[in-house]
């Protein structure tokens, strides 16, 4: 086996065999032809472990460039979930629906963007495509319509098309994840993709805030105009600034060039020798649980602030912010335990179990639960605000701590199908939130809130039993499956 190359400073043929650099001077030619070649595929790999062009040596600068815009592109379509609240009592006056039905608004917005991945982030591993074309196509489409969503005269109309937004919206959702796999390093991978996850939770959180204030002075539409301004100009950015960042893409794109530089048909990438199929584990079970459970406040908050304590609708988009300043102390804990534990384990004793990405989840499965049952039985107006809300922070702690550790376990036990697995984790989170949107609300308002989050609450202490077997015997396990790393 040898890679061809052209060297771009000489101008001439390199050839690598057996680690030996040997040139080919423009007057020479290569032995494509030899019997002993006849056979043989020649693999097109990295020129060498500093090679440019593999997304893991980019500079930290461009990195980080990248990530952002795959970040702010998650934010925006998260987001566009939740701004979408504010306007729901626009849409039951106009189109003369009841509250159930203004909620498909979001419940099948959120069921588009779980259905999507299962589509896009497959096609994100097949070489030929890569990562970009299915961000950029299906983004451009998401921006799209937002114009015809905001302008709709009719309501099936516009529960058909907010459908299409989610649906279009979800490559990032699922891919952005295995993106940050794709340029970052096993001691960066999990605080890129703990910040790929803040985008994630911030958006739906932050979506209310944005339309809380603007839909009541501007009208219901407003909120879904301000889709299209926020993610047009991050589609254009995305455009212009992100490169394909898939290795099995840039490869091939590779041995395309060199194939068509040499006429060799022989050189091929690894991907075409090889391709694989993913496996979905029970870490879909509990983040699907406890992301329904976080849309379900988008039901539960009305019947709580408003009613209750008299917030106004901004005021009420406000109490959101605990879920982001929950989110971001869990980060925090989330970073140092990376910073102070994980790296110096990975650098004294080299590989690690994937086991090991488990260990805060120990601790946070507790979390949920507690806070859980602080919101549901302190929503009262005997009982200052702030203590529900103060429930409300605690929950998300111990919900993305979970979240990033069961993420992190599905990266590193089948890292080469990493999109498809986020992608079928995805569908599953998406599918219970969609359905949260439209059962919680009759579950809070017939039971009340205590009882109906206490059952809820009830079900996360239920899987908290389920982390510790995946703990200690998640070898055992993986040992079985043919697509892990074993």
């Amino acid at each position: 086996m040898f890679d061809l190359i052209r060297d771009s400073t000489a101008g001439q043929l390199i050839r690598f065999i057996s680690g030996r650099r040997v040139l080919l001077y423009p007057d020479e030619k290569p032995d494509w032809q030899s019997p002993d070649r006849a056979e043989q595929d020649l693999l097109v790999d990295w020129y060498d472990e500093d090679d440019g062009e593999n997304p893991q040596n980019w500079s930290f600068p461009k990195k980080l460039s990248v990530a952002l815009l795959i970040n702010l592109y998650t934010f925006v379509v998260y987001g566009g979930s939740s701004i979408y609240v504010a306007s729901m009592g626009g849409v039951m006056e106009t189109f003369n629906v009841s509250y159930t039905a203004a909620s498909l608004g979001l419940a099948i917005y959120v069921l588009g963007y779980g259905l999507g991945p299962l589509l896009f982030s497959p096609l994100s591993e097949i070489p030929s495509v890569g990562r970009n074309l299915p961000y950029i196509v299906t983004f451009g489409i998401f921006v799209i319509l937002c114009a015809p969503t905001a302008t709709v005269d009719n309501f099936g109309g516009l529960i058909a098309l907010r459908f299409l937004q989610g649906y279009f919206g979800s490559p990032c959702l699922a891919t952005g994840a295995a993106s940050m796999g794709d340029m970052f390093s096993l001691v960066k991978l999990p605080i890129a993709i703990a910040f790929w996850s803040v985008c994630a939770v911030a958006g739906p959180a932050m979506g209310p805030l944005l339309s809380g204030y603007s839909v009541p002075a501007m009208g219901w539409r407003w909120s879904l105009w301000e889709m299209l301004w926020s993610s047009g100009p991050v589609w254009v950015a995305f455009f212009f600034l992100v490169p394909e960042t898939y290795s099995d893409t840039i490869l091939l794109r590779r041995a395309v060039r060199l194939r068509r530089l040499t006429g060799n048909k022989q050189l091929k990438s690894q991907s075409e020798v090889k391709q694989g199929n993913p496996a979905i584990t029970y870490t879909a079970i509990y983040t699907s649980l406890v992301y329904g459970i976080y849309y379900s406040f988008f039901e539960a908050f009305p019947l709580v602030y408003p009613v209750i304590y008299g917030f106004s609708l901004g005021e009420m988009g406000l109490v959101f912010l605990s879920v982001l300043i929950g989110v971001i102390i869990s980060l925090a804990i989330y970073c140092f335990y990376i910073l102070a534990i994980w790296v110096p384990t990975l650098k004294s004793k080299g590989p690690i179990t994937p086991e090991m990405c488990l260990i805060p989840a120990l601790y946070a499965c507790f979390i949920p639960p507690i806070g859980l049952f602080i919101f549901g039985w302190t929503a009262r107006s005997s009982i200052h605000w702030m203590v529900s809300v103060t429930g409300i922070a605690i929950y998300n702690i111990g919900m993305f701590m979970m979240m990033q550790c069961l993420f992190m376990y599905l990266a590193f036990t089948y890292p080469q199908y990493a999109a498809s697995l986020f992608a079928g984790n995805d569908a599953a989170r998406s599918l219970l939130a969609a359905a949260a949107v439209l059962f919680a609300h009759p579950l809070y308002k017939n039971l009340g809130i205590g009882p109906g989050i206490s059952i809820l609450g009830a079900v996360t202490v239920a899987f908290i039993g389920g982390i510790f077997p995946l703990y200690f015997f998640g070898a055992k396990l993986r040992a079985r499956s043919r697509f892990a790393v074993k």
